[in-house]
Order: C-alpha cells, then sequence, then structure tokens
C-alpha cells in the first residue's frame, strides 16, 4: 500500500472508529431507554384497560341491581308476574325493552323462579323459553364475563352481569349486559399504540393500533398482557361456558421512526466524517509525500560508480534528519568503495589462483603416471621401454598439450570457448586410460556408437570428466570398487538431440546435506582437496549449454550425467548465396 493510502487508512480508522463507536453507543442507549419508556407506560395502560374494564363490569352490576330493585315497587309488574298464568302479561313482557333502554344495558332478561323468561328486552321471542343452566353459569362467576346472546338480527356479545330479588316468596332474576363491540374496545384502546384483540370462541374483535395493521393480533409490538375473560355461549339451545381471551399489544413503531432517524443522522455524520478524512488525508499527503518522492528520487541514484549524489539538508523535520543521514551514509559508501574493490581483487585473484592449481594438477596427474610407469620399466624390464616410451608417448603429449591450452586460456584471463563438434567417445577412452590402474578402482568405459557429435571444447570436456572420474575414483575411499564412463543418444524435452555422457561409481553416495553443498566454491570433504572440483564442472557445463544431473544414495553410489546439444549439420549455401 502506497503512502497515501496508509495515511487516508489511518485518518478513516481515526476518524470513523471513534464516531462509529459513539454513534452506535448513543442509538443504543436511546433505543434502550425508549423501549424501557414505552414498556413501562404500556403496562401502565394495560392495567388501566383491565381496570376499565372491570368498572365496566361493575357498572353493568350496579345497573341490573337498579333494575331487580325496582321490580317490588312496580304493582302492575307484580301483579302480572305473580299471577303467572301467561295470559294478560303484555305489560311483562315489554318490561325489559323499555327498562333496557333508559339503563343503557344492551342485553336485559327478567326470569321467574322456575327459570322461565318473562321478559327479554334484546330478544322479546324469548318469552316463555326455560333455560336453568344460564343462570346457574352467570352465579358461578364473580370474575366479569362475556355473554354471548340471540338477538333478532343475529348475535350479541355482552359483558353480563345477575342479580335477584324476592316479591311475595317468589325469587326473579335478572340477567343484563352492555355490548362488548368495536366501539366498546375502541374506548378501552384509548392511545394509539395500544392494540386490544379479543378472541372468542365465535368471533375476534380488534381495537386500537397504527393505520396498516389491520390482521388480527399482528401489532409489530410485543404483548404486554393476556387476560382471560369467562365466556358463555347462550345464543344455542343450551349454554356452553369457555374463555375468551383478551391480548393488549403494544408498538414499537414510534421507536421504529426514532431509530431509522437516529440511523439518518448517524449516515450522514459519517458521510461527512469520511469526506473530511479524505480530504484532509489527501492534503497532507501532498504535503508530506513531494519531499519524500524527491529523496526517493535522490536515493535511486545512488550505486557504487555514482557516489556523488547530493540531499538536501536544509530542513528541521524528521525528513531533513533523513536526508542528513542519507547524505552521512553516502559519504561512508565513497570511503568504503575502495576498501571492498581491493578486497574483491584479492579475493578473485586467490579465485584464479585456486582454480589455476587445480587444473595443473589434474594436467600433471597423467604425466606423473607415466612416468612412474616408465620408470618401474626401465627398472624391472630395461628392454621394454621403448616399446613403453612408444605406447605412452600419445599421454605424455596429449597432458602436455591440454597444459599448454589451459595456460593459454587463464592468459587471456577470460577465455571465450572455442566450441566445435567433438568425439565424445574418444575423450571418454582418453580420460579412462589416463585414470586405469588408479588406486583399487577398475575405471570402464561404455561408450555407444551410434551418438551425434556434441558441441563443445574437446579441452573443455576433457576436463569436465578428469573432475568427474577423480572423485568417483575418490568416493571409494580406498575399497575396491567401480567407475563407469558412457555415452548415449538423448532427445530433450523440445525433441533436440543430446549427448548423454554419465560418469557411475560404487562409492559411498551422498546425504541430501552433502549433495546439496557439493557444487559449492571451496567446499571439499577430501584432506587435500581444493573444493573446486564440481564448482568447476558445474560452470564448464552452463559455458557449453549443457545440462548436469546428481543421482545419489548413501552406500549405494553416485550417478552424475552430463547432456550436451549435438552439433547441427552445416547448412549448404544456396546458389544465389554462393554467386
Amino acid at each position: 500500500m502506497s503512502f497515501r493510502g496508509r495515511l487516508l487508512a489511518g485518518f478513516l480508522v481515526a476518524v470513523l472508529l471513534p464516531l462509529g463507536v459513539l454513534a452506535l453507543g448513543v442509538r443504543s442507549e436511546m433505543q434502550d431507554r425508549m423501549l424501557a419508556e414505552g414498556d413501562r407506560r404500556a403496562r401502565e395502560l394495560a392495567e388501566i384497560i383491565v381496570s376499565d374494564l372491570a368498572e365496566a363490569h361493575a357498572a353493568v352490576g350496579a345497573d341490573v341491581a337498579a333494575v331487580a330493585a325496582s321490580l317490588p315497587d312496580d304493582p302492575r309488574f307484580r301483579s302480572e308476574a305473580l299471577r303467572g298464568d301467561g295470559e294478560g302479561q303484555a305489560y311483562v313482557r315489554g318490561f325489559a325493552e323499555r327498562v333496557m333502554r333508559s339503563a343503557g344495558l344492551s342485553m336485559l332478561q327478567v326470569r321467574d323462579d322456575s327459570a322461565r323468561v318473562l321478559s327479554s328486552g334484546h330478544f322479546p321471542s324469548e318469552f316463555g323459553r326455560v333455560d336453568r343452566e344460564l343462570p346457574a353459569l352467570l352465579a358461578s362467576v364473580a370474575r366479569p364475563t362475556l355473554l354471548g346472546v340471540r338477538t333478532a338480527t343475529g348475535s350479541l356479545l355482552v359483558i353480563a352481569r345477575i342479580d335477584s330479588i324476592s316479591i311475595a316468596g317468589r325469587r326473579f332474576t335478572v340477567i343484563g349486559g352492555r355490548a362488548v363491540d368495536q366501539g366498546f374496545l375502541d374506548r378501552l384502546a384509548r392511545d394509539d399504540g395500544m392494540t386490544i384483540v379479543l378472541e372468542t370462541p365465535r368471533d375476534t374483535l380488534r381495537a386500537g393500533g397504527l393505520p396498516g395493521q389491520e390482521e388480527a393480533g399482528s401489532s409489530p409490538g410485543g404483548v404486554v398482557r393476556r387476560t382471560e375473560i369467562p365466556f358463555v355461549d347462550a345464543s344455542t339451545a343450551d349454554p356452553v361456558r369457555g374463555d375468551a381471551e383478551m391480548t393488549i399489544t403494544h408498538s414499537l413503531s414510534e421507536a421504529d421512526a426514532v431509530r431509522r432517524g437516529i440511523d439518518r443522522w448517524i449516515l450522514a455524520a459519517l458521510v461527512l466524517a469520511t469526506l473530511g478524512a479524505v480530504l484532509v488525508s489527501t492534503w497532507l499527503a501532498r504535503r508530506l509525500s513531494r519531499p519524500i518522492e524527491e529523496l526517493a528520487q535522490a536515493t535511486t541514484r545512488v550505486d557504487l560508480d555514482h557516489l556523488d549524489v547530493g540531499f538536501a539538508t536544509g530542513r528541521s523535520d524528521e525528513i531533513g534528519t533523513l536526508s542528513r543521514r542519507m547524505a552521512a551514509m553516502v559519504e561512508r559508501l565513497r570511503g568504503s568503495t575502495a576498501l571492498m574493490r581491493e578486497a574483491e581483487r584479492r579475493a578473485a585473484v586467490g579465485d584464479i589462483a585456486r582454480q589455476v592449481n587445480h587444473d595443473i594438477k589434474n594436467g600433471l596427474a597423467p604425466i606423473r603416471n607415466v612416468i612412474r610407469h616408465l620408470i618401474q620399466v626401465g627398472r624391472d624390464e630395461p628392454s621394454e621401454l621403448p616399446a613403453v616410451f612408444a605406447a605412452r608417448q600419445g599421454t605424455l603429449e596429449s597432458s602436455i598439450g591440454y597444459l599448454e591450452t589451459l595456460a593459454l586460456n587463464y592468459a587471456r584471463l577470460s577465455p571465450a570457448l572455442g566450441t566445435q563438434p567433438c568425439d565424445a567417445n574418444a575423450v571418454v577412452a582418453e580420460v579412462v586410460a589416463q585414470t586405469a590402474g588408479r588406486g583399487n578402482a577398475t575405471v570402464r568405459a561404455r561408450p555407444t556408437s551410434e551418438i551425434g557429435a556434441p558441441q563443445a571444447d574437446a579441452v573443455v570436456l576433457r576436463r569436465i570428466l578428469e573432475n568427474l572420474v577423480s572423485n568417483a575414483v575418490d568416493s571409494l575411499v580406498g575399497k575396491p570398487g567401480e567407475v563407469t564412463v558412457g555415452t548415449e543418444p538423448i532427445a530433450d524435452a523440445r525433441g533436440q538431440a543430446m549427448v548423454r555422457i554419465s560418469v557411475s561409481d560404487t562409492g559411498r553416495g551422498m546425504s541430501d546435506r552433502e549433495l546439496a553443498r557439493a557444487f559449492d566454491d571451496f567446499h571439499t570433504t577430501k584432506p587435500n582437496g581444493t573444493g573446486l572440483g564440481l564448482s568447476v564442472v558445474r560452470r564448464l557445463v552452463a559455458d557449453l549449454g549443457g545440462v548436469l544431473r546428481v543421482e545419489t544414495e548413501p552406500g549405494r553410489g553416485t550417478r552424475i550425467t552430463v547432456d550436451l546439444p549435438v552439433a547441427r549439420p552445416a547448412q549448404p549455401r544456396s546458389p544465389v548465396a554462393a554467386s
């Protein structure tokens, strides 16, 4: 991430994180307080609703008691009701209807001691009907009771009370009630946030709530209270007692509206804070990044060959301190460059000296072997000396030519390889012949005749094989063993013809750790080794465009392969080009 990006990210975190925490804290605190206050207010309103329902029940009881108390004072009602012959009782039959309206009741019945209906204000057709269960059911409940009765146009739900009075030794029962309809529930739910749902086995009434909350019991708030109310269904021939449920819920719409308003303000504040952070961070980044960019541009011009770069040190801030330290660093580099170059020169000379020593030792080894052989023949069989010398003369001349080529190459210091098609099998045979009889090793050549001529330098190829065969013989650690040098034709992944030269031994092999360092300069496991053999091999194979691979296993020996590209045949010149 760039400096400007980091500065912007830092500003955004520094501004938005505290602001977001503050906004969420204020929102949560206000929401909790509003919900707590709304819940407290809703419970108070629920208690008021239940109290209003109890007051309505008490008011109905008072009205029914007043009607019952008025019966003994009505002589005509006494006369017709006590006679009880069913005739001439028009006054009694219309009594309930007349009194019901004046008493503010929606339902009124007067029954005699045999539970026969003498007068029914809400449904006159019930005159003479005998129903002993309804008075008993109503008398057994002291709480507010809902009663479902028949009317001329359907059914009616009332909050009912029962009372009785004795006239001339006979007991008369008065059952009255006030309608529990939509208007009644609307008066109970006097707050828009409160919703009352009254569910009876016959019907469901709903009152209160906000517009759009039409489904019964589906207020988007919480249930504040559930109250079971005894219910008697007298609209059928046999009255049935059950329970109705009144659910009081409180809407959270007001709290939701406040929360949405707070969310809008929080979002607006976050947007403004983000814009402010972006503008301020951009301005600061521009002010800070310009001198840093200038310092970076000056730094890019610094290298070991150009240490004359100057740094502005007039600033008194951190950037000025950094510039002065950069200037001091460049000054120290100037002083260290000379020392470093001298050390590099000495190291290069030492490397070349070690490599020259290693290559000369490899070139002198065959000469030393021939001379020892000649000395032995001259001592034991002097007559055979000319023949043996003639047989080994080629080895001496080849080794001397090898040393002369090395001297010529090192005289150039950085020689260019003169590659040309060469006979790999011949080089293998020459190296095997020179190494034969060394120690307890049996060195064999297993060439393949049908191979192409690799594009290589014969001297370089010989150096490669001499190093590999020498290391293979040394890996036998004085024990009898075999070293096999073979050739074979192969093709690389692109189908190009290659010559593979392999050197295999039955020596001790190498572990993974030894193999990882085998090709490092100056790394050796031999007491008198220089540590350059395999390092030189790797470099020479790379110069020839070849590939070097090692397969080894501790106790099983090592196989090293060198894959060299085959020389392409010369293209004949076209007649046009020849002309």
